[in-house]
């Protein structure tokens, strides 16, 4: 009788197992997983050479190989000094520490190569994302696990509102596979010559000096001095001039290397950074510097949404629906972040749940029982770390808990919203039943954002 292989999760948990003995040998260690899922042990010998014929090296190389079938990987086991460039792996930015160094035992890295997810996790400085922070604090990130919740239409009344306030307002649609609230904000006379998808493949190749990303928004109407601005996901180009989209967007999610010798490479999340940033200094050109952007994510597990919430906005708004779905994904999001005590303490500090669709008569306690979900899902990933002797103080389902992360801002929802066109009214962000809908919403996030400009 033969004995079954181990499958992608428990060889996973095996080869940790491994990993924990090579670094009681005093010497930290690496468990990288590939593409395909296949797991190599790279032991750091830097400091003292650990010769290929060890009892110890060959110890470790059966035993991993045996415990990871199929998933062992080309070259199951090691050392840096066998390797060709050690820095690629114990250097780099992906790193995620399990445990850290102790007398006589070294530290535990694993290292994610994946085509979607790493970002979820990855290190937030500005070094590897390239945002200031004085930029990240004015972005909002409206993320929602389910699509179809209404994000892009509160997207388009928050800006609104906070143009009625005199603010000046940038909004970039990211959801680049399926753009949506660039047609909230502005028909083709108002739309820009270039999108977010021409900056990334031209900017891959030195050419984004010149391209039109903003323009007004031409569908809102909003008073005072305010003024709202979008950058779409995808250009209008002039008439006869060639422009496909989807050849572009097939290409933008690469990872490029340096443009010269001793230059930072230049992943996806500081090429799209760069994208906005541009997108940033067309407005301030064209008008003032903008108090908000509103970055109107794509939703799902995809690299904009991780890069989006984690790296590039200083609040970020998840949009969720009480049904067990929504809160089954949003674990498993947020159990990246738990992964990572250290980001999930950062992150958890400017997230906030957003009740969507709720309808106007009845729901006050269903309101409530999504707050519930919320608290309980929060308390299990982002305030139950593994590096916490003692967990953190958490605000309680019952009383004041406007200002928790988990306390739901609740937008109505009626049947007159169904099927609302932007196009045939460019007041519809002014009808008594949207406002009433979305009072609460962007009444609360006004207050939660930083001031604006003094120079505004």
């Amino acid at each position: 009788m033969t004995t079954p292989s181990a499958g992608f999760d428990s060889s996973w948990l095996a080869a940790q197992k491994v990993a924990e003995d090579a670094a009681a040998l005093g010497r930290d260690v690496v468990l990288a997983r590939d593409l395909l899922g296949r797991a190599s042990l790279l032991i750091d010998d830097m400091g003292e050479r650990l010769a290929p014929d060890s009892p110890e090296l060959v110890s470790l190389r059966e035993r991993f190989v045996e415990v990871t079938r199929p998933f062992t990987g080309l070259e199951p086991v090691q050392t840096a000094r066998s390797m060709f460039a050690p820095e690629l792996f114990f250097t780099a930015p992906e790193l995620t520490e399990v445990s850290p160094r102790g007398d006589g035992v070294g530290k535990i890295c694993t290292l994610e190569r994946t085509v979607v997810g790493t970002d979820w996790i990855q290190r937030d400085d500005d070094s590897a994302s390239g945002t200031p922070v004085s930029r990240r604090d004015r972005r909002v990130a409206l993320y929602g696990f389910k699509g179809g919740v209404g994000r892009s239409t509160a997207t388009a009344v928050l800006a609104r509102h906070l143009a009625d306030l005199g603010r000046c307002v940038l909004v970039v649609d990211l959801d680049l596979e399926s753009p949506g609230v660039s047609n909230l904000l502005s028909d083709e006379a108002g739309r820009p010559r270039h999108g977010i998808v021409d900056h990334l493949v031209e900017a891959a190749v030195g050419n984004a000096d010149d391209l039109e990303l903003v323009g007004r928004a031409s569908l809102l109407n909003y008073h005072g001095n305010g003024e709202v601005f979008l950058a779409p996901a995808c250009g209008l180009p002039l008439e006869g001039q060639p422009y496909s989209y989807l050849s572009k967007l097939n290409r933008i999610y690469t990872d490029l290397p340096a443009t010269s010798d001793g230059a930072p490479p230049r992943p996806f999340a500081v090429r799209l950074e760069q994208a906005i940033a541009a997108c940033e200094d067309q407005v301030e050109r064209l008008a003032r510097r903008p108090d908000h952007v509103l970055l109107d994510s794509r939703a799902g597990i995809h690299d904009i949404a991780a890069v989006t919430l984690t790296r590039l906005s200083g609040l970020a708004l998840l949009f969720a629906v009480d049904n067990p779905s929504t809160w089954e994904g949003y674990r498993m999001l947020l159990s990246e972040w738990q992964r990572r005590p250290d980001r999930a303490r950062e992150l958890r500090e400017r997230v906030r749940i957003v009740g969507a669709m709720f309808h106007s008569a009845g729901d006050t306690e269903r309101l409530g029982v999504l707050r519930k979900n919320a608290y309980d899902l929060f308390v299990d990933t982002l305030y139950d770390l593994p590096d916490e002797d003692e967990p953190e103080p958490f605000y309680t389902p019952a009383g004041q808990v406007d200002d928790a992360p988990y306390a739901a801002i609740p937008i109505l929802f009626g049947n007159d919203l169904v099927g609302l066109d932007p196009l045939r009214s460019r007041r519809w962000p002014e009808l008594p039943f949207v406002e009433a809908a979305y009072s609460k919403f962007t009444t609360t996030v006004e207050r939660l954002l930083p001031e604006p400009h003094e120079d505004a």
